[in-house]
C-alpha cells in the first residue's frame, strides 16, 4: 500500500484519482487485490466523518491511497503520471 497527497487539497486528490480509474487501476476500496487500485479515503470510505475526525485519524483531503496489484512497474507508474498530469 502507498498513500501520497496531491497539492491543492481534496478536490485535486479526488480528479486523481478519477483520472487514474481505467486500464490499470481500479476505483475500489480493497486492499490486497492482483489488480491495482486508487482511491480518495475522505470522499468515500471515510466520507461519514467530520472534517476534525478525518484529521485526526490522519485522513487528510489530500491524501490518495494505492494498493499495488500485479501490473508490470513501468504500466503502474506511466499510468500514475498520466493521473497527475490531468490536475
Amino acid at each position: 500500500m502507498v498513500v501520497f497527497g496531491v497539492k491543492g487539497g481534496s478536490a485535486e486528490a479526488r480528479k486523481v484519482a478519477d483520472a487514474a480509474n481505467g486500464d490499470i487501476f481500479s476505483l475500489l476500496a480493497n486492499v490486497g487485490d492482483a489488480k491495482s487500485l486508487i482511491i480518495h479515503p475522505a470522499s468515500t470510505t471515510h466520507s461519514q466523518l467530520s472534517d476534525e475526525d478525518l484529521r485526526k485519524g490522519g485522513v487528510l483531503p489530500e491524501l490518495i491511497r494505492l494498493s499495488i496489484g500485479l501490473e508490470h512497474v513501468d504500466d503502474i507508474i506511466a499510468a500514475l503520471d498520466d493521473a497527475l498530469k490531468a490536475i
